[in-house]
Parts: C-alpha cells; structure tokens; sequence
C-alpha cells in the first residue's frame, strides 16, 4: 500500500497531516508513536511552506508478511526542481500492525465538519500523550526522587567509608610503629644475647676488654674508652686523664651523661660537656659489681645521641660485662693459686742408681682444670722405688688440696712396705671415708733392684704403657680395681711383668690421651707410637728429652680441657 501527496499550500498541508494520521491508526501504530509522527511531520511541512514551492509526500507500508515486522514510512521529497538544487527528502518510520482494512481515496475532508472532526481526534490523541507524559512525570519525579535518597545514602557511605579509611590508616600506622618498635626490640635482645655469649665466652678479662670496642662499635658507638681502676695502680706510667663525667660514675655508682644539651636518658643523671672534648657527648656507665664498681665505660655515640631503648640496653651490656669481668678475675686469681699449690705438690725426683725418671706436669690451656693430676716417686724402706701417677675427679684448689692428701697418705701407707696393690687399697678406703663424695683413680709401679719385676696395680686409671729392649711396646691392661673412694668394698690385685735393663714404662694421666671426639683408645696407640719411636741408646742419653718428644705429637693437635701429668721410668742399660 502507498499514498501520495502533493503539498503546496497550508490546506494542502493540513488535509495530509489529518490523512497520515488516520492512515496511522488504521494501520495500529501505538498513540504515542502515532502523535509523534504527526508532530514531526507537521513540523517538517511548516518548514517546506516557509521555503515555498510544490512537495510531495508519499506514505508506505512495509512488511507485514509471517514473521517479519510492519513499518509505515513516510517521505517529503521536493519538487523535481528543487530536487535538482540540492534539496534532500525527509522521511520518518514507525512501527505498525497490519490492518483489516485500509481506507481508501475518500480520507481526505472536503468539508469543515470532516476538518473540525480529524482535528477533535488529533486532539484525543494529544489528551493520550499528555496523559502518559503525566504518567512518565509521575515515575520520573519517583525515580528522581530515589536518586536523590540514594545520592544522600552514597554521600552517607562515603563519609563513612572516609571515616573507615582515616582510622584503617591510623591504625595500619600504629602497627607500623608497633612492628618496628618490635623489631627494635628484638634486635636489641638479640645483640645483648649474642654481644653476652662473646664475653662470656673467655675467661681472660684483658679479652673481654678488648671484645668490648669491637661488639660497639661503630653501630652502637663510635667510640669506647675501658677504664678499669686497678690497672691505674698496675701501670707504672702515669695514668690517662677521664673525663669528670667519667669520674662521677665511679662515684656514684650511676650512669651520667655529659653533653650541651640534655640527654633524657632513663636512669643517666646530665652532666655539662666534658672539658677534654666539649664538642662530642659521652655516655659514662660504671662497671658494677656486688662490692664496689670494676670502672667505667665511657662511650661517645654514633650519630648526635643515642636512643633511649638504646641506652638502656647499653647500660645492660655494660652490667653483664662486668659481671663477666669480674667472674674472669676470680677465676684467673683461683687458677694461679691452684697451679702455683700443684707445682709446689709435685715432687722432684730423685731416681736410684740404674733408673732414669722424667716427668712432665702441664695445666689445661682453657677452664680451671688444674689441681687433680699429680706425680709422685720415692724409697721405701726394703730398697724399693714406688712410682705413682694419679688424678683426683673435680678441680680447682679442694681438688689440689685432696692430691697433697692423698699424696701424703700413700708416703705414709708405704712406710710400712707393702705391694702397689696393697698401697691402693689403702688409698681407698682412706678416700672413702675421707671424702665419700670425692673419687680418684691411680696407677702404681714399684720397682726394685734385686727383682728381675716390676709390680703394679691400677684402679680406674689408664693402663701403663711398657716398651722392652727389642723395641716392641705392650699396654699392660690386666684388669684393674674400681676408682678410689667409691661405696664399694675392693681389693686391688697386683700384676708383674718382667723388666730388663733398656725398659721404659710410661704412667699418664688420661688428659695425655682422651680426646671427646675420639675416645681413649686411639690416644693410647698414638702414646705407643711415641714410645717405640725412641731407641733404648736415645732413652739413655736424654730421658727428659723424650718425655717433650712424646707431648708434642699427641698435645699439639688439640687445646687441653684438662691438665697432663707423664711419668717416664727408664732402666738404664744397652739395646739388645
């Protein structure tokens, strides 16, 4: 279906709006889409009369068939020779149904009642549009008035949100501050454990002192100054000049801190600036002790001042190396009375005609191992030599002063003869009821020049070690007593074994040949590889050389963690 129009006055006009718009509703295009076609096209052939000139407007239906939608088109074209000016046509579509029945020519009015009537339903058409446009008001001004409900709910939930993110800030900034005071902290424990096991790990105070600069500085200090008190009586030059500060603390017992502006340092009384450098803080902690302070360590910081934490951790370090310190002098004052009492024990030898005797006492390199080894040799009175080497369990000067004890018992006991056995029987039952909370264990050789023998008796010691004329070495490990002084009732048998002239027997100690990682075993078959390294010829020339000779090879691979003790008993005579 098509129909045209040709425009060229406002009846013309008109009479065609009224036709399209009833073609429209024949067709069943919605009111709405029907109302705006009518406006748009009324509104385009204003414009074309505005111009002048004839025009032609064509409506069409489209479509229609199963499945495929209807549209009614409509076209404005101008005439031929306005086409040919560059006129363009105008056209518009609308949806539609197909209609049962389409008018035909007879929609134009003719008559004013016909007009007056398509005007009363154009009308009717408008009253349906404004109704919905009243309508489409109504939802808007809901909607528009939702939005702005939720425009005040989304201000709401910004504010909130803003509140939310200034306290998470707040909040992520003080765990940020609590981390790093807690990684402060535990790097403050950890450099006061670790600097506390590197001073606590020498007994020797001069090493602590020298430790001390090298665990400050330069991250806690750029600076450290050791200022012990006696060791200004000890130098025989004239003491360094310390600062008053300095001074103060050894007073006072307390840290003081001297410098032109106030330290605010927790437990540190101010001081003014030090008239030896005015220009650099110092920090003077004393060195205490449960007497009287040791001295004082002087500091001077690393930056412009310390922290507080850091100060308070200082004078912590400070306190343990005292502790240390003074612990190190105890225990090098007890070492020098314990070796100088068991140097002053230890016999000197005096051997009989064809006997040779040397001996060797050496205290342990590290710890106050020394006062349990002893040596001893002498007469009795059938002609006999007893030769001894013990060791007494613990150390220390109660472990130096049971050695002279049982050095003297065993004197005592061999006055009245008696076999090594025998004399170690003795020794312990008197330890038993001496000290019944103190063992030792001994080995005793005797020595005679009318027998082709030697006797000997062990209990819980090493076995002697024997090297014959022919060179060849024997561990005498015939089964020996129990250690001396334990609550058992013993007696200790003697063994024999038969001595030529060019012999050599070795007593020790277990410090000789024990070593942790390896045992005691190995270290005796390293003592009888010394031994038999020797000739008898170099025996007989130089017994006390060899006793060196033997020491080297099994102490020089290892610090001693307890002292040494060797006796060489060497029958003078030549090698077979």
């Amino acid at each position: 279906m098509m129909r045209t129009w040709q425009i060229t006055t406002v009846t013309d006009a008109a009479q065609a709006r009224i036709a399209v718009a009833r073609l429209a509703a024949a067709y069943g295009v919605p009111t709405v889409e029907r109302s705006r076609l009518a406006a748009s096209l009324s509104a385009h052939l204003r414009q074309c009369l505005t111009k002048g000139g004839t025009w032609l407007l064509s409506v069409e239906a489209a479509g229609g068939s199963p499945g495929e939608e209807c549209h009614l088109h409509a076209v404005v074209t101008p005439h031929q020779d306005a086409c040919a000016a560059g006129q363009t046509p105008w056209q518009v579509s609308v949806p539609c149904a197909q209609a049962a029945e389409v008018p035909g020519e007879g929609i134009l009015p003719d008559d004013a009642d016909a007009l007056a009537e398509a005007l009363l339903g154009a009308d009717e058409d408008t009253a349906v549009v404004l109704d919905k446009l009243a309508e489409q008001e109504e939802l808007v001004a809901f909607h528009r008035e939702e939005l702005h409900q939720t425009n005040q709910g989304v201000l709401a939930l910004h504010a909130e949100l803003d509140a939310a993110g200034r306290a998470q800030r707040e909040a992520f900034a003080a765990e940020r501050r609590a981390r790093t005071e807690a990684e402060n902290a535990r790097r403050r424990l950890t450099f006061l454990a670790d600097a506390s096991a590197v001073l606590t790990a020498s007994l020797n105070h001069d090493e602590i002192v020298r430790r001390l600069p090298d665990l400050l500085v330069p991250e806690y200090a750029s600076s450290v100054d050791v200022w012990l008190f006696d060791n200004d009586t000890d130098d025989k030059r004239r003491p360094a000049p310390h600062a008053a500060a300095a001074v103060i603390a050894a007073r006072t017992g307390r840290p003081q801190y001297a410098a032109d502006h106030p330290g605010n340092l927790p437990g540190v009384d101010d001081q003014p600036p030090s008239a030896l450098n005015p220009g650099r803080p110092l920090l003077c902690i004393p060195l205490p002790t449960r007497r009287a302070p040791l001295g004082v360590l002087t500091l001077s910081p690393p930056g412009e001042r310390w922290d507080p934490d850091d100060a308070v951790m200082l004078i912590e370090l400070t306190r343990r190396a005292s502790i240390a310190i003074d612990n190190a002098r105890r225990f090098e004052h007890n070492r020098d009375i314990a070796e100088t009492l068991q140097r002053a024990l230890l016999t000197e030898l005096h051997a009989p005609p064809g006997l040779s005797l040397a001996a060797r006492y050496l205290p342990a390199t590290h710890g106050l191992n020394i006062g349990g080894d002893w040596y001893d040799a002498f007469r009795q009175p059938d002609g006999g030599l007893i030769t001894v080497v013990g060791d007494v369990t613990g150390h220390g000067l109660h472990a130096a002063v049971m050695m002279s004890q049982l050095r003297t018992a065993l004197r005592a006991y061999a006055v009245d003869g008696g076999s090594p056995g025998r004399l170690l029987t003795k020794l312990h039952t008197f330890l038993h009821h001496l000290q019944p909370d103190l063992y030792a264990t001994a080995v005793i050789a005797r020595f005679h020049p009318e027998e082709p023998t030697m006797q000997w008796a062990a209990a819980g010691h090493p076995p002697p070690v024997l090297r014959t004329p022919d060179g060849q070495v024997h561990v005498l490990d015939a089964k020996p007593g129990a250690m001396l002084g334990i609550p058992l009732k013993q007696e200790i048998d003697d063994h024999a074994v038969r001595v030529t002239p060019g012999s050599t027997l070795a007593l020790y100690t277990d410090g000789l040949v024990e070593r942790r990682a390896r045992g005691i075993d190995p270290g005796i078959e390293r003592l009888a590889s010394a031994l038999a390294g020797f000739s008898s010829s170099e025996l007989d020339a130089d017994l006390e050389g060899a006793a060196d000779g033997i020491l080297h090879p099994l102490l020089s691979d290892s610090e001693r963690d307890d002292d040494v003790c060797l006796l060489l008993c060497h029958l003078r005579g030549q090698e077979v």
